[in-house]
């Protein structure tokens, strides 16, 4: 499995940003995915997980702000954010299992 992950950029506070990440090989559907995030000065820290059946898990802080979702035609795996703060400035990253895809860099500027 292979995970690219994009849509990063810079955002104003309170603005939205809907990170992709698309995953490669055709087992797509039966597998978990996470969306991890590493802020600066931290460890990563996990953001959101969908699982094989759609169920999903949120850290308290997202919470009613971000929303992961899945297409398995597309073989991708989604977070919406809205209502960004300045601490989720950080780079995202998509897993699965022990695998990370390269990060995508999301700048909220207050």
């Amino acid at each position: 499995v292979q995970l690219q992950a994009s849509g990063g950029g810079l955002v104003q506070v309170g603005g939205s940003l809907k990170l992709s990440c698309k995953v490669s090989g055709s087992t797509f559907g039966l597998l978990n995915f996470h969306w991890y995030r590493q802020r600066p000065g931290s460890q990563r820290e996990e953001v959101a997980g969908i699982s094989s059946g759609g169920s999903t898990f949120y850290q308290e802080a997202v919470k009613g702000r971000f929303t992961i979702s899945r297409d398995n035609a597309k073989n991708t795996v989604y977070l919406q954010m809205n209502s960004l703060q300045p601490e989720d400035t950080a780079v995202y990253y998509c897993r699965n299992g022990f695998v990370y895809g390269p990060g995508t860099l999301v700048t909220v500027s207050s």
